[in-house]
Parts: C-alpha cells; sequence; structure tokens
C-alpha cells in the first residue's frame, strides 16, 4: 500500500509538472507569436512613412511642373533638421499650388502594391501635428470604427504645424500574410506538443491504472489464498497432532481436503505461468486433430460432481472434430463453465454446441446467468480485469483474479483463432470460440 501512494504521488507531480510546462510553451509561443506581430507592424509603419514620403516626393514634382518657368523654389539649409521636400511644398503652396491628396493618393497606390506587396485600403490624410487633428483627408472613410496603422506624419510646413499621414485600414490580412510561415510552423509545432503532452498525459492514466489493477489483483490473490492456505494448514496441524489416528475415514477426508487446496492453488500458479508464456510467445501448441465429446463428457462429470448448485448441461455437437492443442482447450472450455457456474442465479443451465463454416470449427459455451453489461463486455478478457473489482465482493458479487477469460483469449490467440461474447444482462451470456479448420497446407 505504501508503494501504491508513492506512485500515485510521483503521477500527481508528474502531472502537474507536465500541465506546468504546457503552460510554460504556450506561454512563450504567445510572447514569440506577440514580438513578431509587433515587429511586423513596426516594419509596416516604416514601410507606409517611406511609400508617403516617396508620394509626396513626386506630388512635389507634379506641383513643380505646373509653375511658370524661371520661378524660384527656396529650399532648407543642409543642417536644418526640416527635411528639403517641405520646404518645397511651403514654397509651392505659397506660390498658391497646395498640396493634392488626391494626387499623393493616387501615387500612393502603386507604391504600396508595386513596391512594397501592401494590400489594403488606405486614405491620406492632412493633419496637425501636434493636435493630431484631421484637416483634410483624400477619401470620405470613417476612421473611428476602423483597425487602423497609421504612419510617422510627413511635415508640409517648416514650423512642423501641419503634415500629411497615410492611415492604412484594417492591415491585418498582409500582417498575418507576412507571419504566414511562422504562425503555420507554430501552429505544427503547438500541434506536435499537445500531441505529444496529451500522449504522455494518456500513457500516465494508463500507468496510473495498472498500478490500481495490481494493487487490486494482489489484494485479491492474497485473499483468495489465504483460505485454501488456512485449510492446508488446519488439516496438516490436526494429522500431525495424532488425533485422526483412530478414524480412518476423517484422516483420509483431511488428506483429500489438502490434496484439493494444493492442486487449487497448482492450477493458479500454472495459469499465471501458461499465460505469461503465451503472451510473450514462448508457449508452443501440440496441435492435433481429436474427439470433441469424450473432452466435454469429462467437464460435465467434473463440475457435476462439486457444484453445489443445481446444474444441468445440454449438448449439440454438430463438429465431432477440432484440430487444436486438447489440453489448452480443454482448459478453456472449462474456464468457461466455471466462470457460468460462479454468475448463476440459484438454478444453472449450460448449453454447450458445436458447428462448422467454412474456415473455423465453432465452440459455443451458453449459460443462463447475470450476463455482462455492454460497458464490462469491451473489458472482460483484459488481464486482472476481475481483480480490480474485488472489493464488489463484499456486496455478495463474485470476486477473483481475472485470469480466466484472459487465459481463454490468449490460448485462441495461440491457435490462431478468437474468441466473442454475447451477453443480454440479467438473462444469458455466450462465449463462442472459433478454431481454424485444419487444411492441407496447414501447419
Amino acid at each position: 500500500m505504501y508503494i501504491f501512494v508513492a506512485n500515485m504521488n510521483s503521477v500527481r507531480k508528474i502531472r502537474l509538472f507536465t500541465i506546468l510546462g504546457l503552460i510554460a510553451i504556450l506561454s512563450l509561443q504567445i510572447v514569440w507569436l506577440f514580438n513578431t506581430y509587433m515587429l511586423v507592424k513596426n516594419n509596416l509603419i516604416k514601410e507606409s512613412f517611406e511609400a508617403l514620403e516617396e508620394s509626396l516626393d513626386r506630388e512635389v514634382e507634379l506641383r513643380i511642373e505646373r509653375t511658370p518657368k524661371e520661378t524660384q523654389i527656396i529650399g532648407g539649409s543642409t543642417n536644418d533638421s526640416v527635411p528639403h521636400l517641405t520646404y518645397f511644398s511651403e514654397s509651392l503652396s505659397k506660390l498658391g499650388l497646395e498640396v493634392s491628396l488626391d494626387d499623393i493618393d493616387s501615387i500612393a497606390s502603386s507604391i504600396l502594391l508595386r513596391k512594397y506587396d501592401i494590400e489594403s485600403t488606405y486614405m491620406i490624410c492632412m493633419i496637425n501635428i501636434d493636435t493630431r487633428e484631421v484637416l483634410q483627408k483624400s477619401k470620405s472613410l470613417d476612421l473611428s470604427f476602423q483597425n487602423i496603422v497609421k504612419s510617422m506624419p510627413f511635415p508640409i510646413r517648416t514650423d512642423l504645424s501641419q503634415g500629411v499621414q497615410l492611415i492604412l485600414l484594417n492591415p491585418y490580412w498582409t500582417i498575418f500574410k507576412r507571419m504566414g510561415l511562422l504562425m503555420i510552423a507554430t501552429a505544427i509545432m503547438m500541434i506536435m506538443v499537445i500531441t505529444c503532452i496529451i500522449y504522455q498525459i494518456k500513457i500516465i492514466i494508463r500507468q496510473d491504472k495498472i498500478a490500481k489493477v495490481r494493487e487490486d489483483f494482489s489484494y485479491a490473490m492474497i485473499h483468495d489464498m489465504k483460505t485454501p492456505l488456512s485449510s492446508i494448514l488446519a488439516c496438516t496441524s490436526l494429522l500431525h497432532s495424532g488425533k485422526t489416528e483412530s478414524t480412518p475415514q476423517l484422516k483420509e477426508r483431511y488428506f483429500c481436503i489438502i490434496e484439493d487446496e494444493t492442486g487449487h492453488l497448482l492450477n493458479l500458479a500454472n495459469k499465471v505461468l501458461t499465460i505469461s508464456k503465451l503472451e510473450s510467445h514462448k508457449l508452443e501448441m501440440a496441435k492435433i486433430t481429436f474427439q470433441l465429446k469424450p473432452m466435454v463428457e469429462d467437464l460435465i462429470e467434473k463440475f457435476s460432481a462439486k457444484c453445489a448448485k443445481p446444474l444441468h448441461f445440454t449438448l449439440n455437437l454438430q463438429a465431432e472434430e477440432v484440430h487444436g492443442d486438447e489440453e489448452y482447450l480443454k482448459e478453456a472450455i472449462s474456464n468457461l463453465i466455471d466462470n457460468a457456474i460462479k454468475y448463476s442465479y440459484q438454478t444453472v443451465d449450460i448449453s454447450i454446441s458445436s458447428l462448422n463454416n467454412a474456415t473455423h470449427t465453432l465452440i459455443k459455451v451458453r449459460d443462463n446467468g447475470i450476463g455482462i453489461s455492454e460497458k464490462d463486455v469491451k473489458h472482460i478478457f483484459e488481464k486482472f480485469e476481475r481483480a480490480s473489482a474485488f472489493k464488489r465482493s463484499r456486496l455478495g458479487k463474485v470476486a477473483g483474479f481475472g485470469l480466466g477469460l484472459n487465459y481463454v483469449y490468449q490460448v485462441m490467440e495461440a491457435h490462431e483463432g478468437s474468441v466473442t461474447v454475447n451477453s443480454i444482462e440479467k438473462e444469458f451470456s455466450e462465449f463462442i470460440l472459433y478454431i481454424p479448420i485444419k487444411t492441407e497446407n496447414y501447419d
């Protein structure tokens, strides 16, 4: 129990660290994507400003072409912080040639798409640089409900009071397009990480379940072995005391009890070893063609003699012969009969039938017992399955190691056959063994 509790604590720690690790990875990815998004957005602002400056430069050239010849246009100082283009634009304005936002807009259209590959609705605004108030717009678009990216304003007055600004409306398609490969790579990586984490969690849950099953199996084994061992100990003590010397019949009875209980324990140990060998494919089947009826009749005689309930068998053996390992098939059918008796009501009716189809011999074992629920049908052939339900024995239900049906499953696998079950809860259960028919090329 201490080992199991320690294992549970270890599982909880692994789960906690796994979740924390996943959160950390997701956080790093979010930070990485956000920083990349901001970098792309800032680059877009820079490109928008460059496109605006180039557009304004060409617009100034257009205004210069409209000025009379020999008109002097005053530029600024080379050491001035005000751009030369600003001096030219202001000089032209003083000559009556004001900035044309429509011309800048038209010129920017080709520059944005051709040079910078920016596909976005945009407009050019004239603004008050100090207050950021929009004085004029190239298009009648409402900016209050738009997701926008604004370039830095380019001054058109030497006192830096006014400037033009390029505004991109809903430019996020361009941003996401530039982040496309990164987002795809991030998505693939996150899917892989999350898949690995989920797989790891499933393994941990499976290990947790196995640990619980092992605990239940150990508890069930100790509990079920305790009774025969106690009987053997009690009988040997009485025989050793000499109190049975005067009563030979009682002495013989005690010897029979010891023999039966020892055989029970030995059969259990052999069954565990056989399942292990079958699972590791180390046990070979000694397949022969034998008569089915003598084997079934021997099992009927065995169970009829020791069953404490009224027991009735019905035989319908249309297939008289079967090709397989007689010893292991007999034990498999014995397990099915034993289960039918354990999981039955006060009167037990068991039907055993056989028939051939094109490829297999079918052996059917049907009972009138408590049946199996749809939920449990999926798990009944798993190793130690019934041991996990050991505590139900306190409510009057049968407990055990859960080896019987797994043994049947392993034996059928070794015969290259299969086993299926049909059941209705509280009515019946029918197990069907499919054993391949021997052919001329059968090994």
